[in-house]
């Protein structure tokens, strides 16, 4: 999928501008929007920021609720060839930031040697990893239950985006975040991830070991249902298999929310002090 005009235009503004690149990846039932906060804090920071665009995104939350089949088809490796897209045009190898499904997508280009740096938090697992955690399984079971949502798109309910995302939040910021940032995905993502591990052709499959992968730091929260410890731990187990730099980080009392709810703001000094320590700033 070509670059949007928006993707365009931040592109040449990031070229021009001589800073560290910073491109924010979002996961599944989110918008680029919800990394507005993150871009305004590296941008202080002396980064400059862009948040691409899934295949389909429409630009706002209301659009995407009003007009949901923009999301249907999308796969894993569509977002990550947009995303490698977007990074091979900037004039700087950048930070890669991804979140969820996000957070597998940026492993993969990491893995493809074009990162600067990389953070990934709570990331969907990759082919490999292999714990199945119980709540990982009931996060995805409006999707994966079935078999039809593998061509759909699936928008979840307020009490399904509670177990999923905000159950470490409490109910009055819980409805709010649902309100202001859940839209619908695609389902396809989802089954890929779930069958990974018996596909020898999986789309989720990351270069642990790629010589210019780059500084990696996986974050967890601890309260997470979707990707609970077992397979952010799992995923760093492997990660750390490379030469450079690999951390891990659980942040205490967080959830799946802790991208967009009001905590954002230790999940990205944590991030942003790791890019410092690497030298990636």
């Amino acid at each position: 999928m070509a670059l949007s005009e928006r993707e365009v235009a931040e592109v040449a503004r990031l070229n021009e501008s001589g800073r560290q690149p910073v491109v924010f990846v979002h996961g599944l039932w989110l918008l680029p929007s919800s990394w507005a906060p993150w871009q305004e804090l590296f941008r202080e920071e002396g980064y400059d920021a862009l948040a691409v665009d899934w295949p389909g995104d429409p630009e706002s939350v209301e659009e995407a609720r009003a007009h949901p089949e923009t999301f249907a088809g999308t796969s894993v490796a569509m977002v990550g060839d947009h995303v490698a897209d977007v990074a091979l045009r900037l004039a700087r190898p950048p930070v890669l930031i991804g979140h969820s499904f996000g957070g597998l997508i940026v492993q993969q280009l990491a893995g493809q040697g074009v990162a600067r740096a990389t953070v990934a938090i709570d990331p969907a697992p990759f082919k490999g990893v292999l714990p199945l955690p119980l709540s990982a399984l009931r996060a995805s079971s409006p999707v994966l239950l079935n078999p039809l949502n593998y061509r759909s798109q699936v928008m979840l309910s307020e009490a399904q985006f509670r177990y999923a995302f905000t159950n470490a939040v409490d109910e009055t910021e819980a409805h709010r975040l649902y309100d202001e940032y859940a839209v619908p995905c695609s389902g396809v993502p989802l089954f890929q991830a779930a069958t990974a591990n018996l596909n020898p052709r999986a789309q989720t499959r990351v270069d642990v070991k790629h010589p210019d992968r780059g500084p990696l730091l996986v974050i967890s929260g601890e309260k997470d249902h979707t990707v609970p410890w077992a397979l952010a731990n799992a995923a760093y187990k492997k990660q750390r298999r490379n030469a450079a730099a690999t951390e891990i980080l659980e942040i205490e009392g967080r959830g799946h929310s802790l991208v967009i709810d009001s905590g954002w703001r230790g999940v990205a000094d944590a991030a942003l002090d790791f890019l410092v320590r690497n030298d990636a700033d």
